[in-house]
Parts: structure tokens; sequence; C-alpha cells
């Protein structure tokens, strides 16, 4: 990696970003994350090179999904896809990461706190977040690789509710994998 953005969806997963990493907090949700990135990938001197680590928490989508992930997919779950595409529409709804740990990872703008809603996404991720999918869509627009950080911060079920007594042992674990895996 040549130069490397850090991108967060909020300041307390990016709690432990090393210091000497370039850091945007782009907010949650696919809007505000597609917005911040677009803005900030239009406005930067030169994307030659630039990799965007999007790190973060996710909630696990499956039985005994615990730890740090590298998706090697993102894939947004909250389109009509299928719908738009009969119609003659072209729809991406999924992008293949290089450098990815096989796992995978569903975007959308629900916090998912129902183990129904849950075992729906269950069929096509492993994990799920809200800003995976709007970020990795800038990247692709804009010619930058992208890669995904993801830790399990709850199990898409009520416990999710959770999340901000959670989110600072995510965040620890996210600053570690930084230190070990990003150059100085």
């Amino acid at each position: 990696m040549n130069e490397v953005l850090i991108v967060s969806a909020t300041r307390s997963e990016a709690a432990y970003v090393p210091s000497r990493l370039p850091l945007l907090i782009c907010g949650i949700g696919k809007v505000s994350a597609a917005i911040a990135m677009t803005q900030t990938l239009a406005n930067h001197a030169n994307t030659t090179g630039l990799t965007v680590l999007n790190v973060g928490t996710a909630g696990a989508l499956r039985p005994a999904t615990a730890g740090l992930f590298v998706p090697s997919v993102v894939h947004q779950h909250d389109i009509s896809s299928a719908a738009l595409r009969s119609m003659g529409y072209p729809v991406i709804d999924r992008y293949d990461l290089p450098g990815g740990d096989g796992s995978e990872v569903a975007t959308g703008d629900t916090f998912v706190a129902d183990p129904a809603h849950r075992d729906v996404l269950a069929a096509r991720a492993g994990l799920v977040d809200m800003e995976a999918f709007a970020i990795a869509q800038a990247c692709r627009h804009f010619g930058v690789a992208c890669r995904l950080v993801k830790v399990i911060s709850d199990d898409a079920d009520e416990g999710a509710m959770d999340w901000p007594a959670r989110v600072d042992t995510a965040a620890r674990l996210i600053g570690e994998w930084l230190e070990r895996n990003v150059p100085a």
C-alpha cells in the first residue's frame, strides 16, 4: 500500500487508529458514507496508489461468528436488485474485494437487532454493517483500492442494542490490526 486512508463510521470505532494514519469519519449509514467518500476522493490530489481501509464493527449473522474479519465480498442487502434488473436496470449489489479472508458482509441502512431479519441476511453473508458497500462503490467509481476490516460487536439480535458498551473492545482490535498490518 503506497498511501492509506482509514475510514470509519464513528469516532468510537476509530478510537485506537494509530495517529500516524489519516482518518475520515464518514458518519453512519450508506448515504453519509457515500457522500463523505465521494467528496474526499473527488478532492484528493492523486488517488493513484491510494488504498481505503474501511474499519468498524459488524453484526454476526451466523452462530459462532466472532473476531476480526477482512471480507472478500460486500453486498448491498437493502436494494431490490432482482426487481430492478427484471425491468432492465443494471444494479450493482456486490463487489469482490482483493486480499480478503473469504468472509462476506452485507451492508444496509438497517441496524439489525431482530433475529428473523438476521436469519434472512445470513443466507447471503456472515456479517452485517451499514457503510461498507457505499465506501466500496465510491472507491470503485474513482478507481481506488478498497479493503474492509470488521470486528464482530454483536449477534445482530436484541443484544445489538448494547453496541455502545461493546464498541471499545472492537476498536482496540482494529487498532492492533492496523499497527501490525499498515506500514509506518
